[in-house]
């Protein structure tokens, strides 16, 4: 019977520090921003063309490649070629969360229409007015972001 008592405290200890485990990890975010629903980073949109076209363009499911465990989707094979060859240049900064509430030491949606190359680096906010607020102050929040990232999802 003591045996057998033990036995019982000692499954209840281990499920109980699973348990913190399972809610520590749950409460930590994706270091790349993506819907509950999808694995696509940046919904889709193909991230160099917002260098070398200069607006938003969506990928295509012929030109995928895997990256920080989303989905990237591109125009073209040169786009993934390209892509492929310096992620971290392609890639918006903060993992595509919006760059505005990670200067404000938080987590929001990247919006793919609201968008800012500054610096060779690209930023997505929120939505129009976040983004209104970003751009009278980017260096600044930039600074504030980059203090904050990863903290933020960790």
């Amino acid at each position: 019977m003591n045996n057998l008592l033990h036995y019982k405290k000692a499954c209840g200890s281990v499920i109980a520090a699973m348990l913190m485990i399972v809610s520590l990890h749950a409460s930590a975010k994706p270091p790349i921003y993506t819907t509950f629903f999808s694995d696509l980073a940046v919904a889709g949109y193909d991230t160099v063309a917002y260098f070398t076209e200069h607006k938003p363009v969506k990928g295509n499911k012929r030109f995928v490649t895997e990256y920080k465990g989303a989905e990237w989707r591109f125009k073209s094979a040169d786009n993934l070629a390209m892509f492929k060859a310096d992620p971290e240049k392609y890639s918006p900064q903060y993992g595509g969360y919006c760059a505005w509430a990670v200067a404000m030491n938080d987590t929001a949606k990247g919006d793919p229409h609201q968008w800012t190359v500054h610096d060779g680096k690209l930023y997505l906010n929120y939505d129009t007015d976040i983004q209104a607020k970003w751009l009278k102050d980017k260096e600044g929040f930039i600074n504030s972001a980059d203090k904050n990232w990863p903290g933020v999802i960790q």
